[in-house]
């Protein structure tokens, strides 16, 4: 065994070593990255290539229920000792989910087990306050704590204004400024970053997500380009991947996403929407619905300039993306439950010769 790996040093906390059965068999590792049904992981006995069982694939309903980038499974060793089989996955403590295309509506793990989520967005083009609400929002559903980084500021010629906006949308979030183009222009990071926390770089392609995690590396692990003609960024990174930093913690780099779908969670609105929650609940009538109701505190927000209507309306769409999630999960549920029924009282007929 390489005495020299220690998984403690991946994360794997009390939290995570409280599942365990004493006379388990089973080794944890956490999931490093994850390509074509085959998952890197880290032991305490070093790096392997893994693959799920036959029974966790049977037993798998679902594509969440698979390992993702951080997750902390059990794993046995093939005869060899080259690779291992994974045959649970732990309880996560948290999970950034992105919903998936494509019906019937699939979670899709960005991240698991992440203590902090990097929100980055860049002072470019690409600066859009609308898509920054929906990430924080998914953020603060994850379970993990969202900060906004704002990247090639550099490229920013009005940026107190900039802070001024992102400050609107981002209530009791930490928003960070940095830039490529200073050696230094990452240590706005840093005292995010410690032993065992784990953190995630989310945004779009091209924000600077691979050159921060370069920097904090101490080397050119990861593929970065430049800027295209139209000033937004080339897509690099392909898939997800956890590093662990020399400094200690660790940090999982992601796929550009521009576009998230909301899942069934209010969480996360109610946090991120949290001006507009309060003026909701200053209305006359608790079942306001703020279309011209007297003593309406929304409308008169809006008429006063206190709520932008810009604000106001991203929020209304975020409410009824997750509503309508929220009734579709309900109905799928209460129609497989029938289904389930009906299958029983078929069993119980009588068979007629």
């Amino acid at each position: 065994m390489d005495h020299s790996i220690n998984i403690k040093k991946y994360g794997f906390s009390e939290i995570f070593s409280s599942k365990l059965s004493q006379d388990s068999p089973l080794e944890p590792a956490r999931v490093l990255s994850q390509e074509k049904g085959f998952y890197r992981i880290i032991t305490d006995k070093g790096e392997k290539l893994a693959e799920v069982s036959g029974k966790f694939r049977f037993q798998a309903t679902a594509s969440s229920e698979y390992p993702a980038v951080g997750d902390f499974v059990l794993v046995n060793w093939n005869a060899s000792g080259n690779s291992a089989i994974i045959e649970s996955l732990l309880p996560r403590k948290s999970a950034f989910i992105r919903k998936a295309a494509g019906e019937p509506q699939q979670e899709q793990i960005v991240a698991a087990n992440i203590d902090i989520v990097f929100l980055c967005m860049a002072l470019n083009n690409d600066f859009n306050l609308r898509r920054l609400e929906r990430y924080i929002a998914i953020a603060w559903d994850s379970g993990a704590t969202p900060v906004v980084v704002l990247t090639k500021s550099d490229l920013c010629d009005d940026l107190e204004n900039k802070l001024t906006e992102v400050s609107s949308v981002a209530f009791g979030v930490d928003i960070l400024v940095t830039t490529s183009t200073e050696e230094n222009g990452y240590k706005e990071l840093l005292p995010f970053i410690s032993d065992g926390k784990t953190i995630a770089f989310i945004g779009s392609s091209g924000v600077g997500k691979s050159t921060l995690i370069n920097r904090l590396l101490g080397k050119e692990q990861l593929k970065t380009n430049g800027l295209r003609n139209d000033d937004k960024g080339r897509h690099t990174t392909t898939h997800r991947e956890l590093f662990l930093l020399p400094s200690g913690g660790m940090v999982i780099d992601t796929p550009g996403m521009r576009e998230f779908g909301m899942w069934d969670n209010d969480t996360g609105i109610e946090k991120t929407f949290a001006d507009i929650e309060t003026l909701a609940s200053l209305c006359k009538f608790r079942n306001c619905t703020h279309t011209g109701e007297p003593g309406c505190a929304i409308q008169k927000a809006l008429e006063t300039g206190e709520l932008e209507a810009d604000r106001w309306q991203a929020y209304q769409k975020l409410k009824a993306e997750n509503d309508y999630i929220e009734d579709k999960e309900s109905y799928m549920a209460a129609k497989g439950k029938q289904e389930k029924e009906i299958s029983k009282l078929i069993k119980k007929m009588p068979i007629r010769v």
